[in-house]
């Protein structure tokens, strides 16, 4: 492996665009994986990433020369553990991050099974929040509209524990117009609607929809629903954090179909 110890490098320098640019990241059609539990999750799902990074500390770590042995055709650098640290999203860095080609999912398919649709929804930490509850509840398709957060940033994917991998997510999409095409019932959840989500079959083919954290699901959303639900609440909150709300009702579509602990 290329040991790299100057900030001024190349590499490093292109490297670190990548990481701190959203734009480079657009533009260039990849992502950034940081840490040893997601490079993990993309070798298990996904295939061999474009490139790997360690830092000199990382390299003599167990986990990390493990996952090392398992890319021995990757393009693989040592960074000195400062110009590591200057490059990872997190508090305590494990010492490796990978670059991968940002995954695309075909045409969106018109059999989905159940699927969840997110409307301008635009914290990082609920979006990968909501993945991993998506991936933990077996239902395989996202689809977000334009104006959401962008699932591949860095905050999203570290909030989603490697669950994007086991997901189809399907950014920019029509959510009316998928809505509309969707065969199936579509949920739609507002705050204060009178039938409850625990009232409404879950089972066989649903779409769930859950909106922007303060304006909730647009007009034209929810004209598109068959039921609009929401979750009782016995105290005096307002509202439910909008990945707390969505975990809640995709549990409770688990608990329907009779789904039993491993």
């Amino acid at each position: 492996m290329k040991r790299i110890d100057s900030g001024a490098n190349p590499r490093y320098k292109a490297l670190r665009k990548l990481v701190e640019s959203s734009r480079e990241r657009a533009r260039s059609g990849r992502s950034v994986l940081d840490g040893a539990h997601l490079v993990a999750a993309y070798l298990d799902h996904s295939g061999q990433p474009e490139q790997v990074a360690v830092s000199r500390q990382g390299a003599q770590d167990p986990e990390v020369r493990a996952l090392l042995a398992r890319m021995a055709d990757v393009d693989a650098i040592v960074l000195g553990d400062t110009q590591f640290a200057a490059l990872s999203s997190v508090m305590t860095p494990t010492g490796i991050l990978a670059v991968v080609n940002t995954p695309r999912p075909q045409a969106r398919p018109s059999d989905m099974e159940a699927c969840v649709m997110l409307e301008e929804l635009q914290d990082p930490g609920n979006l990968g929040s909501i993945l991993r509850s998506c991936a933990a509840a077996g239902v395989r398709h996202v689809l977000l509209s334009r104006g959401s957060a962008h699932a591949w940033s860095p905050r999203v994917l570290r909030a989603g524990m490697g669950a994007h991998f086991a997901l189809a997510i399907y950014e920019g999409a029509d959510l009316p117009e998928a809505a509309r095409d969707f065969d199936g019932a579509r949920v739609a959840t507002r705050p204060g609607a009178p039938r409850s989500i625990f009232e409404s079959d879950l089972n066989g083919r649903i779409a769930l929809m859950l909106g922007n954290e303060g304006a909730g699901l647009s007009a034209a959303l929810l004209a598109a629903a068959d039921r609009v639900v929401s979750i009782p609440m016995a105290g005096k909150a307002e509202s439910l954090n909008i990945a707390a709300a969505a975990a809640v009702c995709l549990f409770e579509r688990v608990r329907q179909m009779g789904i039993k602990p491993r």
